[in-house]
């Protein structure tokens, strides 16, 4: 009897046995070692991951850094203002002073010369003259035209001279401010503007001398044409009085017959 307790027993205790011996963790040294060595791997790649991340930091840093020294050197166009760039502006829009020959001509009229003496330099031709025998005689105001153009062109000349004049002095005043500044610029873009500034200041200072020079050339060229139609009026004067004169001749011979044998006097 009691022998069969004791194998009971042991038949119960066995499975206990097996089970607790399941629950045992088994520990492999090369496995471990290896999971060691691929988390150090694993860390070595994120500290290299995170020396890149550095890097790239510290050259856009430098980056930054270069740029703002590209900046205090070259400065930004669009932040420097110039006082003379308006007036400037205004200037090559507006339109050029004067008229050109063909207006000055189709303005011109015989009264006005007859009646032009400049402020008193010169004398008053007038419209009409009397005769010495008390008649008054209109002048033909269309024969003056000619001189109306010339007095036109001159005065043109005149206008254009004074306001270039004015003009110039604008201009250079503007042209020195620029200098001024140019000498005192610290940036390149500041330079830059400034240079081509002063290159307009000066071409515009440049046009005023050819709008003088074209209301000279337009008195010029009007003088000449005066000139060349008085020769061709004495041309034609003589052309006409030399044809007349041969008429004349034509028609007196044609009436009165020279003779052609000596008029014979009574015997005395």
């Amino acid at each position: 009897m009691h022998m069969k307790k004791v194998i009971v027993a042991a038949l119960i205790a066995l499975p206990l046995a097996f089970s607790a011996r399941a629950q045992w963790v088994v520990y492999d040294p090369a496995m471990n070692t290896q999971q060691i060595l691929d988390e150090i791997q694993n860390l070595a790649q994120y500290a290299q991951m995170i020396n890149n991340q550095v890097q790239q930091i510290q050259m856009l840093t430098s980056q930054l850094t270069e740029f703002k020294n590209y900046e205090a050197v070259f400065g930004n166009p669009g932040k420097v203002l110039l006082s003379m760039v308006a007036p400037l502006d205004a200037d090559l829009k507006n339109l050029e002073p004067g008229l050109n020959l063909e207006n000055l001509v189709a303005n011109a009229n015989g009264n006005i010369a007859l009646n032009f003496n400049d402020s008193g330099i010169y004398a008053t031709v007038g419209t009409s003259f009397q005769t010495p025998g008390g008649q008054t005689i209109q002048r033909p105001a269309n024969q003056y035209e000619p001189f109306s153009a010339i007095i036109n062109t001159a005065s043109n000349y005149v206008a254009v001279a004074d306001n270039a004049a004015q003009r110039r002095a604008a201009i250079k005043d503007q042209i020195a401010q620029t200098t001024q500044q140019l000498q005192g610029a610290t940036t390149d873009a500041e330079v830059q503007k400034l240079h081509g500034v002063l290159t307009s200041l000066n071409g515009d200072l440049a046009s005023t001398d050819d709008e003088v020079n074209q209301a000279a050339s337009a008195a010029m060229v009007q003088d000449i044409q005066n000139r060349n139609d008085q020769q061709k009026q004495i041309v034609a004067l003589t052309e006409q009085q030399n044809a007349e004169f041969a008429e004349s001749i034509s028609n007196y011979t044609a009436k009165f017959q020279l003779l052609n044998a000596p008029v014979p006097f009574p015997a005395p």
